[in-house]
């Protein structure tokens, strides 16, 4: 099943109003020193670059995406001059060597189909001393709104355990994502969890992103027919909200950083 990525506005109202919080956990983590120069690699909608321009004084912030239209959405949301985004590929940025002070990834480095490689680039462009870090959804566990979904859907359509990205994404885990950080060279590589609140107003406040169409879980329910579909709302809703009031679940992320030697 091909994912959609499309729409920075869809996906903001489905993940991008959570991870907008756990970047700034995430780049108050990095204690980064001002005036320096940052690539945001996979950039999306803008919210690891918005939480950089906000938090860490930087010079200049480059976001790169390889869709177009997340980097539209993100060129008309973030109006500061220290920003610039364009529409590139994590595995082969069009950035000068070592011409960068912080190169950070925020849940993206699952989706890159050579992680490796975008490591590699990752510390071509850091100068040397630089930090190189990013952050994934803990989809295992700490992504509550994603593993109820899939945990529902997997019981009513056994298929759907294919498509979980708890399953499709073993670097979404500690030790996977720490090896692929030693493994580029990165000197003192370090972790730590982020974990935030996500709060729904009502169920429809949890459902309805679902319909947007962009990433897995939306993607999947576009794929049902309108039968399953409703077979899945009614479960999830038996499941999170039987008495129609708010639902608090929790957003968790493993973050990891490194130094690039000389």
């Amino acid at each position: 099943m091909a994912e959609n990525w499309s729409s920075g506005a869809a996906y903001d109202g489905y993940i991008g109003r959570w991870s907008r919080h756990v970047a700034e956990r995430f780049v108050r983590w990095l204690d980064p020193r001002p005036d320096a120069a940052w690539l945001d690699v996979g950039c999306g909608s803008g919210a690891l670059t918005a939480a950089v321009l906000r938090d860490a004084r930087p010079s200049r912030v480059v976001g790169v995406d390889p869709s177009p239209d997340f980097v539209d959405h993100a060129r008309s949301t973030i109006d500061d001059e220290r920003a610039e985004f364009a529409v590139g590929d994590g595995g082969a940025l069009s950035v000068a060597e070592e011409s960068v002070d912080y190169v950070v990834s925020g849940l993206v480095l699952n989706f890159i189909a050579d992680p490796d490689a975008a490591l590699a680039e990752m510390s071509r462009v850091a100068r040397a001393g630089s930090t190189i870090a990013a952050y994934v959804w803990d989809y295992t566990e700490g992504m509550q709104m994603l593993r109820v979904f899939w945990d529902v859907a997997v019981e009513l359509d056994p298929a759907a355990a294919d498509l979980d990205e708890a399953t499709r994404f073993p670097l979404c885990r500690p030790e996977p994502l720490r090896r692929l950080f030693e493994a580029a060279g990165l000197a003192d590589v370090e972790q730590s969890d982020i974990t935030v609140t996500t709060e729904f107003a009502d169920f429809d406040d949890y459902w309805n992103p679902f319909l947007s169409g962009q990433g897995p879980a939306p993607g999947y329910c576009a794929s049902l027919s309108s039968v399953d579909l409703d077979r899945l709302r009614e479960a999830l809703h038996d499941r999170l909200a039987p008495d129609d009031g708010p639902i608090g679940l929790t957003a968790g992320a493993w973050a990891v950083k490194g130094t690039r030697v000389a």
